[in-house]
């Protein structure tokens, strides 16, 4: 007597599951252009991954007891290795109801976060579906209607994982409904910009509610989320999706419980560029590449930037220092000389919070003119917004190393420095309470009126005043800063920096909370 017949129904269920929607389905997905969700895990992890629920599904049997049909759930879930750390990865099988989830597959997709945060381990997202279904899940005609009153509300998870481990998703089909919000609820979210589409509700929803008829890449294409906001890095194709999720998960730590990683570094720190003592320019009002000095400063060159297009006067991106990982935040003076406005905000509150959250010390490049101002900016709400940054910052619990690149004025200059920031600053730097033009024209503009020479005169005070604001000797004889540097020892002093508060990321370790934000 044995189990041989069960093994065997084990067996066929599991060969079943492979199949996804069938070989047509497959082929037709194939012809869009895109992979299979078991095709994307395997390019994620180079197959080193433990599926979960490998026979979950819908089976028919005969009288016998014999299978006759099975349906997969459509969703695969599991846990794999992700560059150099394993994860939990779950994904929508497109082939299957377009990914709209059928009973089996929503089970497995309400688990992926729970397993995360059982197990404290990030969780990797591979969307393509539709969500919700009005036929709905269960495929029975007298099945019950709704959810029982007593059932855990499904976002619960979703909003609990933000708080506990690193969640990463992409987007690489179209993605509507349910699988969107999964996309917004990420500390990453990655796009195709071919393939991918991510919208509230597709094209027949919307047509039918507003009577407005657009594709799905109209709605929810690149060129829509390249500004909105709801996605951190759009890509070429899915390998560079997998490469972004890698990239980004190995500057964290698996969870809050433990500190990021040290990797190994073969870049000296003590390297000193001799471009930084001419990357700023003389002429105040001469822009230059914020990126560039990045570059020059961190490890290899090399960092990974969040969310390049929306709120572009600031730069959020994770590096390293001498292995040691790290967000660096910067002003792009190219864009609104750096002016706060309400995306870069959004943006920056955002990046401080996530830091916070995974114990990543803060470097901070500063070059920071205040708020956007102007009647657009007042639309907008940038003050509001602002206010948030700047509360993210000052409840910010991890080291910061805060450099003054150039300028550093009025409240929001604030968001860039945390309590007990460590303070250096360049021979460009300059700062004060409004930039030299602005303030000549609020508290002369009597005296420049009455002048012969009214435009002479404002150059002239512009002038003075300038040489008295930017005299950084003064602030350094002062001890206004930690210390006055050549810019070309930037890394040097970063690295040195990181290295005398490792002991004060030991006390970091676990959840974090924060207080109300404006």
């Amino acid at each position: 007597m044995s189990w041989e017949e069960e093994a065997e129904g084990i067996r066929r269920r599991r060969d079943a599951a492979q199949e996804q929607g069938g070989a047509q389905a497959v082929e037709r997905h194939h012809s869009l252009g895109r992979l299979t969700v078991r095709e994307r895990i395997d390019l994620l992890t180079g197959g080193d991954f433990d599926e979960m629920g490998r026979m979950t599904g819908s089976g028919e049997v005969d009288d016998d007891g014999a299978l006759v049909d099975f349906t997969p759930a459509n969703y695969v879930l599991g846990t794999g290795r992700v560059g150099e750390r394993r994860a939990v990865i779950g994904g929508e099988d497109f082939t299957l109801k377009g990914g709209s989830p059928n009973a089996a597959g929503l089970r497995k997709s309400v688990y992926s976060e729970d397993m995360a945060l059982r197990y404290r381990l990030p969780l990797v997202r591979l969307l393509e579906g539709g969500g919700g279904s009005v036929a709905g899940t269960s495929g029975r005609k007298n099945a019950p209607v709704g959810e029982a009153v007593s059932q855990r509300p499904r976002f619960l998870s979703i909003a609990r994982v933000l708080s506990e481990v690193p969640v990463a998703s992409a987007a690489l089909g179209p993605v509507a409904g349910f699988p969107a919000a999964r996309l917004a609820a990420s500390h990453l979210s990655v796009m195709t910009r071919a393939t991918a589409s991510v919208m509230a509700a597709g094209p027949a929803v919307v047509e039918r509610a507003l009577g407005i008829r657009l594709s799905k890449d109209a709605l929810g294409g690149e060129r829509i989320h390249r500004r909105s906001g709801l996605v951190d890095v759009i890509v070429e194709d899915e390998a560079a999706a997998m490469r972004a999720l890698a990239e980004f998960l190995s500057y964290l730590p698996p969870s809050v419980h433990e500190l990021p990683p040290r990797s190994e570094c073969g870049d000296d720190p003590g390297r000193c560029e001799d471009e930084l003592i001419r990357i700023v320019p003389r002429s105040r009002r001469e822009p230059y590449d914020m990126r560039r000095l990045i570059a020059h400063i961190v490890d290899d060159g090399r960092f990974f930037e969040i969310g390049r297009h929306y709120g572009r006067e600031q730069i959020c991106a994770l590096a390293r220092f001498d292995g040691h990982a790290a967000g660096v935040y910067a002003n792009d003076c190219r864009h609104f000389a750096g002016a706060m406005t309400a995306a870069a905000g959004q943006k920056a509150r955002r990046f401080v919070d996530f830091c916070s959250t995974f114990h990543l010390p803060v470097v901070a490049l500063v070059d920071q003119p205040g708020f956007m101002i102007g009647p657009e900016a007042e639309a907008a709400g940038t003050l509001r917004y602002g206010a948030a940054a700047i509360a993210a910052v000052m409840e910010s619990p991890v080291p910061w190393c805060s450099v003054i690149v150039r300028k550093v004025f009025g409240v929001a200059g604030a968001a860039h420095f945390a309590p007990d920031a460590h303070v250096l600053a360049w021979p460009s730097a300059e700062s004060g309470a409004l930039p030299v033009e602005g303030g000549v024209a609020v508290a002369f503009g009597r005296e420049i009126a009455a002048a012969d020479d009214p435009k002479k005169r404002r150059e002239e005070l512009e002038e003075l005043l300038g040489r008295r604001q930017s005299s950084v000797f003064a602030r350094g004889e002062s001890f206004a800063y930690h210390d006055l540097i050549d810019p070309r020892e930037t890394r040097p002093q970063i690295c040195s920096w990181l290295r005398a508060v490792q002991p004060l990321m030991q006390s970091l370790k676990g959840p974090v909370r924060f207080g109300w934000r404006p």
